[in-house]
Parts: C-alpha cells; structure tokens; sequence
C-alpha cells in the first residue's frame, strides 16, 4: 500500500467546501440585515421563482433531507416569511406560500446574493466564468448520478 500525503489544494472535495463555506459566510453577513439566514435562501427562492409548492416539491428541487426543510420552513414561519395552505386538490398536503414580508425581501435578497457571486468571481474573464460554472454543473451531476 502506498502512502500518499494528502494535499488539500489539490483536492476537489476540500476546494469545493471550503469555497461553500466562504460563499455562505459572505451571503450570511449581506442577508442577516434583512433578517434573513443562508439556511433559508433556498427555500426562498425556489418559491420566489414557484410559490405554493409542496414540501415534498422543496426537497426535490433542492436536493436536501426532508427533515432539513421541515426545520427550516418552520423557521421561516415563526420568522413570518412562510405560510402552509391544504391543497385544493389533497387536503393532507400543505402548499408553502410567500408572505407579504418574504415577497418584499426579494430583490434586496437576491442583490445580496449576486454581489456575493461577484466579488468570488471577480478576477474571472467571462468565459472562465461561464467555465468555471460548466464544471461545477458537471462536477454536481457526476456525484447526483453516482
């Protein structure tokens, strides 16, 4: 067996957490003044772009554990940024909608969020933007595939 040395520079997984860790950081202290939690950025716009999905809709566009968004959209309800509605069509099943309060936070929230993605990707051409997000489009499927 051959003894490799890891080298955390080299390696996709650690580059591509530690670079997580730094986006969220950076959202969390552009939202926070809005009230807002990087937890619950997701969740907002999924519904931003779709309102009144399921939960069960939640989980699946944005691939985490149902228990995770149970969590969080409880937050969000007791922080008055979600509402649960019985379906017309299936009374056991709860629509999430917008509050008023949510709808408003939206274009300072999504500000937030492009200055973020602006300043990590400022020293970037274009095309390496649009290749550096290629690969990690690429990078996501292979692991959602595998």
């Amino acid at each position: 067996m051959q003894d490799m040395a890891f080298e955390k520079n080299s390696s996709a997984g650690y580059l591509a957490n530690h670079l997580a860790r730094l986006f969220a950081s950076g959202l969390q202290r552009r939202i926070k003044p809005l009230g807002l939690a990087t937890g619950q950025f997701p969740a907002l716009v999924a519904l931003w772009q779709k309102e009144g999905q399921t939960q069960k809709d939640l989980v699946a566009a944005l691939d985490i554990e149902q228990a995770t968004l149970a969590n969080t959209l409880s937050r969000m309800e007791r922080d008055g940024l979600v509402i649960r509605k019985p379906c017309d069509e299936d009374g056991r099943v709860q629509r999430i909608h917008l509050t008023p309060k949510a709808r408003a936070l939206k274009n300072d929230a999504i500000d937030a969020a492009m200055a973020q993605n602006a300043v990590a990707l400022d020293d970037f051409t274009e095309e390496e933007t649009a290749q550096f997000l290629e690969f990690m489009r690429r990078a996501i499927a292979s692991m959602q595939a595998g």
